[in-house]
């Protein structure tokens, strides 16, 4: 009972503060990258500014096809490849890059160009949002809800990622030199499935001290249509 009315307590601060912070959207961006790319490592410096903000869940996805050049990317998983060739099958776009970012699942941009992912940031935050979303972690566990005008097929996914992680890199064009990566991504999951007509409850183990992200997003590597972070 006291867990339930601790629960309730954190849904209403939660609702509270959703609605103060109503007008400024929070938008996702993903960073492509690798330890084995000589141009990434500005990329990877602009995230960790955006990883600051409230209003921005800037996640780092290291990709493995630079690893053949010398240096084996520690974080790379052939998963964040996958997903980085999605966007671009999608997208219809013949070939990927690195570094590149994905912003709110549509805009694809050169990850070094800070000002404009910046504006592009601006430019969503002034769109409607079709979806409100509420996350809350108790232990081990998130609590998701989701309601708003968003049609399906949409895709709810959880994301765990190290908030700092710095590499010295031995080999490979980057040899020599020493990086730190933000919001560094370890696992991507599809959780569930969401077509809109009701509102969305989910609760979901997330077991461990690293943050967790939600996000929900348009079948088939569409619009994100929500994102949110919890520590």
């Amino acid at each position: 009972m006291r867990w339930m009315v601790g629960l309730a307590a954190l849904w209403l601060g939660l609702a509270g503060a959703a609605m103060a912070e109503g007008k400024k959207p929070v938008i996702l961006v993903e960073l492509f990258t690798s330890q084995g790319c000589s141009s990434c490592p500005p990329a990877d410096a602009f995230l960790h500014e955006l990883a600051k903000r409230s209003d921005v869940v800037a996640l780092s996805l290291h990709v493995d096809y630079w690893d053949y050049i010398g240096w084996k990317d520690v974080f790379a998983d052939k998963k964040f490849t996958l997903r980085q060739h999605g966007y671009a099958q999608a997208g219809k776009r013949r070939s990927v890059y690195t570094p590149q970012m994905i912003i709110h699942g549509q805009d694809h941009v050169v990850g070094n160009h800070p000002m404009d992912v910046t504006d592009l940031i601006k430019a969503y935050q002034k769109r409607a949002q079709p979806v409100a979303l509420k996350v809350v972690r108790q232990g081990g566990q998130v609590m998701i809800r989701a309601d708003g005008k968003g049609k399906g097929p949409m895709v709810v996914q959880l994301v765990r990622f190290e908030p700092r992680v710095t590499v010295d890199i031995r080999r490979g064009e980057n040899a020599g030199r020493r990086i730190s990566y933000a919001n560094v991504v370890r696992q991507w999951d599809v959780i569930g499935e969401w077509d809109g007509r009701a509102p969305l409850e989910m609760k979901v183990l997330a077991e461990g001290k690293l943050p967790v992200a939600v996000v929900v997003q348009k079948k088939g590597f569409g619009p994100v249509v929500a994102a949110a972070r919890v520590e």
